[in-house]
């Protein structure tokens, strides 16, 4: 698994029935950035019918961005604008328990991507610090507590930066003093590190297009290695110099699409493309060395083979990986070649760009799907078996202006609570028994 960043702030809270503990949420999926729930208090068994009752709800701007969560706090990021193109960007703290804004921070943004309903990326939080990302790439470093402004970069500016169309979408990922970024920058600075203290380039690295895909740490070895997945391919950098360590090559048959996290059993990296399909990777366990396994895709994105992911990140269970297809079909796939083992269409409405964000925990699973309902099920070789399902949220046609709208942006769950945003809210639930 993805080792910890060492979120400082993340707490962790004894409760008193048992040796149960609860965690954070301080970055983009979670503690590890691997979508695992590992640490919570008991959480019900059963989720009501109808609708979630909320524990509270905030008015907020359009966005993509899924909340984060640490020392009683959540983060969030907003557009708010006077048309498509003259807009403001805000990052959002507000009270974990009940909802009250701490502190915002607003500036200019003007958008010229496409999909202009908000800033794409999680803010991150490590050593006290909030990091956050715009759409056109405003990188800015606060104070967790207050929101004072230790420093900022305007990637597009200072970097040249040749911006995918969908905009800047990698969360920052911080490890040992630095913040990695995904910038899209020319003259070989797809990647950038920023010291965190001072805000100051350490490295960059990579003369590739930018993709969407946030970065991760993994270990081989005795050596840390960050995976980056960009718009070409999937590299294996050292994270304190930038030096590559292994690349597989992925070029784009249409556009550059890769959205979903690398996910990484330790032995293997697994990614999947709405138009390219999917790649697995095997990792060396005594060196930074990387080789590729498989790569399976289809005639298009309707037409797939094994995965084409859009949005939602995959998961490995056991020996099978588990996804959302390019139409909204859940499927599970043998992890030695890809082949597919069962379909399901019951999970979300069949849709193009069909999407469910997946949690797991312990053995079963925590979905979130893109019509704003929270399912409790387990996946398994034999299926998909839901135990209840619930309405969290409703669908807002800002992300996408169709279908009644999209919930896109992915929760965050702690210490029992469970945090969503859609492009009018953020709000707060109960998952506590």
């Amino acid at each position: 698994m993805p080792l910890p960043t060492r979120p400082a702030v993340s707490t962790l809270l004894a409760f008193t029935c048992g040796l149960t503990f609860a965690e954070d949420w301080p970055q983009w999926r979670g503690v590890n950035r691997d979508g695992v729930l590992r640490s919570s208090p008991e959480l019900v068994s059963q989720l009501p019918s109808g609708e979630m009752p909320h524990r509270w709800s905030v008015p907020i701007g359009p966005g993509y961005s899924g909340p984060t969560v640490a020392a009683n706090r959540v983060y969030v990021t907003d557009r708010l604008s006077d048309n498509d193109r003259d807009s403001r960007e805000r990052v959002l703290c507000f009270d974990a328990t009940t909802g009250k804004n701490v502190w915002t921070h607003e500036y200019e943004a003007p958008y010229t991507i496409q999909y202009t309903a908000g800033p794409r990326a999680s803010v991150t939080i490590d050593s006290g610090r909030a990091i956050s990302v715009g759409a056109m790439g405003h990188l800015h470093c606060f104070d967790a507590a207050s929101g004072a402004l230790h420093w900022k970069h305007d990637l597009e500016q200072e970097y040249d930066a040749d911006l995918p169309i969908w905009g800047i979408a990698g969360a920052p990922l911080v490890y040992d003093g630095l913040v990695i970024q995904i910038a899209s920058g020319s003259s070989g600075a797809c990647v950038i590190a920023f010291d965190l203290a001072t805000g100051k380039e350490r490295w960059h690295a990579l003369s590739e297009p930018a993709g969407y895909s946030a970065p991760i740490i993994i270990r081989q070895g005795d050596q840390d290695v960050v995976v980056c997945w960009t718009g070409a391919s999937i590299t294996g950098l050292d994270p304190k110099t930038g030096n590559m360590f292994w690349r597989v090559a992925m070029p784009s048959r249409n556009m550059p699409i890769g959205v979903p996290t690398p996910i990484t059993d330790g032995k293997h990296l697994f990614v999947s493309s709405f138009y390219d399909g999917s790649m697995m990777i095997e990792l060396d366990q005594t060196e930074p060395k990387a080789t590729k396994l498989w790569h399976r895709v289809g005639i298009d994105e309707k037409n797939t083979d094994a995965l084409h992911c859009m949005i939602g990140t995959p998961l490995f269970k056991g020996d099978r990986i588990y996804g959302v297809d390019s139409y909204g079909e859940l499927r599970c796939l043998r992890k030695s070649n890809g082949d597919r083992v069962w379909e399901d269409q019951t999970a979300v409405p069949r849709n193009r760009w069909g999407t469910i964000h997946m949690i797991q925990h312990g053995n079963n699973e925590i979905l979130f799907n893109d019509q704003g309902e929270l399912i409790f099920a387990t996946l398994s070789p034999e299926g998909f078996t839901e135990h209840s399902r619930t309405k969290l949220l409703a669908p807002t046609r800002k992300q996408l202006p169709r279908r009644g709208g999209v919930t896109w942006a992915h929760p965050a769950i702690a210490d029992g609570y469970i945090y969503a945003r859609s492009d009018d809210q953020l709000v707060s639930a109960s998952l506590l028994k």
